[in-house]
Parts: structure tokens; C-alpha cells; sequence
């Protein structure tokens, strides 16, 4: 018994260094290379050894693979010449198991094996080295790199017999491809999963690799919901679509809204006001930059960093604008919408503070007469009609800005045209004057 027990010893630590070549295996190929890079960075020395043995995988796998083989022979070796010839000699002092001694004691030896072998000298190590990779590499690496300088003669015998093998085959040794775009994806729900990352981070890092893919047009402000100031546009009139859209950055045209030469900061014109200076819009524009609607948002970014401009005007190839787009655009698309006082996918009729209506000159008039309780008639609001149509019907040819009639209890003014399109009405009971206000406007970021 005494032998048997010795044996069994033997066995046991055979196959728990079986288990620590493959724990240490696990280790390596499943730990983070950066983390061992910062690990190196911070001083750790052995951390440093981890890093080259996984960075070298021709050196580090073969030295691994010769140490379980050598270990896992000795221990099929041993237990099967020595331990099962002891249980056999055990069950021939039993009369009815002596014919079946050797069959028996052979089964019982390889069965117990092969179980001790899968849970120590598997399932067990590669458990704990996926509970910390990282640790585990730099807990064994320096005997594995040892085991790898005396081990390199066979190792070379090895690599060399494994070509001349593979060359016989005719296949090509595959290059090792970096972590695609789909992988980072997976791993950052993997994060998420696990509660590594934030619940948000996994959708921003998206959405930044999405850049550039993603075009300018998909996350512009479009035409219809621009305000525009005219390069000669006398003060009280920039001030009324001030008050009335709210934004904080106008474009500015010469001739018609697809000849824009500038763009003009609310910011801007009130530092003119407060230094008593008048507020003259054709002073107080910058040169606009130019993007087109297929260009990247990564491209536009790199734009604004290189020009220090928040905003970029949006052009067809024709010369056609087609619509603005800022660095809070930018920002959105990684972080969701921000929410601010201006907001530019507003209800295209807006009820202001002071009981006045800001309506698109697109929005349906019926609709609009519904919301505000206008008085009924058979053709007195028009279905399939558009409060432009129905403006432009009322007034003289050719329109202007500043244009105004009354139906009813409403006062209707055109407050921005798009070529001979009414884009903006503003809408004021009779009982609200229509002068333009002056209070102070709080400026926001657009």
C-alpha cells in the first residue's frame, strides 16, 4: 500500500505540472497586451517578461506544448507500467476478480486518469488563469522563459519540421490581422456585459468609429430650419428674427440664400451694443467654411480643429445651400441630444413665451387653425393647404421680409423668405403689440 500511495503522489504531481503549463498557456494568449504594457510602464519587471513572451508566441507556445507532452507521457507511463500492475496484484487475492484482474485494474487506472488529468490538469488551471490573466502571466512568467532559453535547440528542431510538414501541404502560414472594427464592438459589449464599461461608453466608441463613414447631410441642420440675415439687413430687422428664432449664428447672403458670404455670431452683435457700436451685420460676419453634404464628420472635425470655426455651411457642388452643421452637431452624434433653449428639431409651429406663434411656412393651414382655435368656415382655412400658399396669396407680388396682413384676431408677418418661398410667419393676436422686442436675449450654443 505503501508503494501504491508513493505512486499516486507521483501521478498527482506529474499532473499538476501538466496543470501549470496549461495555466500558463490560458494566461498569456488570453491577456490584454496593453494591460501588460501599462503594467511594464508602472516598473513591474515581470510583467515586462509576460509582455515579451506574449508578443513572441513562436517562442513562448512551443516551450508550453513540450513541457505538457513531456509531462503527460511520464505520467501515462508511470501510472500504467507501475500503478496498474499493483491494483491488478490487489484484486488476484480475490477469487472471483482474479481472471479479470489485469482488465479490471487496467479500466480503474485509466478512467481515475483521465478524470484527475482533465480537472487538475485542465479544467482547474484554466479556470483560475481566465480569473486573472494577467496575474497569472506575470506570476509564471520568469520559469517559462527560462524553460523557453534552454528549450531552443528542440524548439528550432520543431519549427523547422513543422514548415518542411506544411510546405508538404502547400499552406501558407496566415497573417496575423489586427483587431478589426467588429471586434472592438464585441469586446466593448463583452465590457458592458460584465459591468467594465459604463452602459453608455459601448454606443459612443460606436458611434466615433462610425466617423468616418458617417456624411455631413446625416446630421446637419437642413435648409428649411435656417434662419438667414441679409448682408444689408437694417438693425431692427436682425434684431426681430433674433427675438423670433432664438439661434446664436445666422448665415449671410448677398443676392439670394444660396449666395452666402458669411456668418454672424449673436455673441458678436451684442459686444457691438454693449460698446454703444451699431450693430452692422456686414461688419460683424466671418468668412464662412464650406463643406459638402457627402463629406465625412470625421473630415469636418479635423476642419474645425485646424480652422478654430464651431460651424461649417453646408454647399451642394451647383453652390446650393443646403444646410449648417456645428460642433455641437458633432458632439451629439457621440453623446445623444443635448439638451439646450434652442433646439433645432422644434414643432414646426412653436408657441412663444408671449403668446405669439412661430410657424414654417410648410406647416398645414388647416392644422394650424385647428391648434389655435381660429374661427370656422367652409373655405375660410383651407385644407391641403400651406400657411406659405395661403400668405402668398394674401399679399402682393413679389414678397418681402416684413410683409404683414391681418384675418381675424391674427396678425401675419413674414419673418424670412427662402428665394420667392415664404420659409417663417410669425403669428401675434391683435391684442399683443407686434413691435419687435429689445430685452436682453440669453445666447446659446448652436
Amino acid at each position: 500500500m505503501i508503494v501504491i500511495a508513493f505512486e499516486i503522489i507521483v501521478v498527482l504531481l506529474l499532473f499538476s505540472a501538466n496543470g501549470l503549463f496549461a495555466m500558463m498557456e490560458m494566461a498569456v494568449v488570453s491577456s490584454r497586451k496593453s494591460r501588460l504594457r501599462q503594467m511594464a510602464e508602472a516598473g513591474d519587471a515581470r510583467a515586462l517578461v509576460a509582455l515579451g513572451l506574449a508578443e513572441a508566441p513562436n517562442r513562448f507556445l512551443p516551450t508550453v506544448q513540450i513541457g505538457i507532452t513531456l509531462v503527460g507521457l511520464l505520467a501515462g507511463a508511470f501510472s500504467g507500467m507501475t500503478l496498474a500492475k499493483e491494483i491488478s496484484a490487489g484484486l488476484k487475492t480475490w477469487a472471483a476478480l482474479a481472471p479479470y484482474a489485469e482488465f479490471i485494474a487496467v479500466g480503474l487506472v485509466v478512467a481515475t486518469l483521465t478524470f484527475l488529468s482533465l480537472v487538475i490538469g485542465e479544467l482547474v488551471p484554466k479556470r483560475l488563469a481566465l480569473a486573472d490573466p494577467e496575474g497569472v502571466a506575470c506570476r509564471f512568467a520568469r520559469p517559462v522563459e527560462w524553460l523557453s532559453r534552454a528549450a531552443q535547440p528542440f524548439i528550432r528542431l520543431l519549427g523547422f519540421a513543422t514548415d518542411v510538414v506544411l510546405g508538404a501541404l502547400r499552406v501558407k502560414a496566415r497573417r496575423v490581422t489586427v483587431t478589426s472594427e467588429d471586434e472592438v464592438k464585441l469586446m466593448l459589449r463583452e465590457g458592458q456585459a460584465t459591468g467594465e464599461f459604463h452602459h453608455a461608453e459601448p454606443s459612443m466608441v460606436e458611434s466615433v468609429l462610425a466617423f468616418d463613414r458617417m456624411p455631413v447631410r446625416d446630421i446637419m441642420t437642413p435648409r428649411p430650419k435656417l434662419v438667414c440675415l441679409h448682408v444689408d439687413e437694417p438693425y431692427e430687422r436682425v434684431w426681430q428674427k433674433i427675438v423670433v428664432s432664438g439661434h446664436s449664428s445666422y448665415p449671410v447672403y448677398a443676392r439670394d440664400r444660396d449666395d452666402v458670404v458669411g456668418v454672424v455670431a449673436v455673441k458678436a452683435i451684442y459686444a457691438n451694443l454693449a460698446a454703444g457700436a451699431p450693430a452692422n451685420v456686414k461688419n460683424l460676419m466671418t468668412a464662412p467654411l464650406f463643406v459638402l453634404p457627402g463629406d465625412p464628420v470625421l473630415q469636418v472635425l479635423e476642419q474645425f480643429k485646424q480652422t478654430g470655426r464651431h460651424i461649417a455651411l453646408v454647399r451642394e457642388q451647383d453652390g446650393k445651400l443646403a444646410g449648417l452643421v456645428t460642433l455641437v452637431d458633432l458632439l451629439e452624434t457621440v453623446v445623444g441630444k443635448i439638451p439646450a433653449l434652442e433646439d433645432r428639431y422644434r414643432p414646426e409651429a412653436l408657441a412663444r413665451p408671449d403668446g405669439t406663434w412661430l410657424v414654417d411656412g410648410n406647416y398645414d393651414l388647416a392644422k394650424l387653425a385647428a391648434e389655435l382655435n381660429l374661427e370656422p368656415g367652409p373655405n375660410a382655412w383651407p385644407r391641403g393647404t400651406s400657411l406659405a400658399q395661403f400668405v402668398s396669396g394674401q399679399l402682393a407680388h413679389p414678397l418681402k421680409e416684413g410683409d404683414s396682413f391681418t384675418r381675424g384676431t391674427l396678425r401675419f408677418e413674414i419673418i424670412d423668405l427662402d428665394g420667392p418661398t415664404v420659409d417663417k410667419v410669425l403669428l401675434t393676436p391683435q391684442s399683443i403689440p407686434a413691435e419687435p422686442s429689445h430685452a436682453p436675449l440669453v445666447s446659446t450654443t448652436s
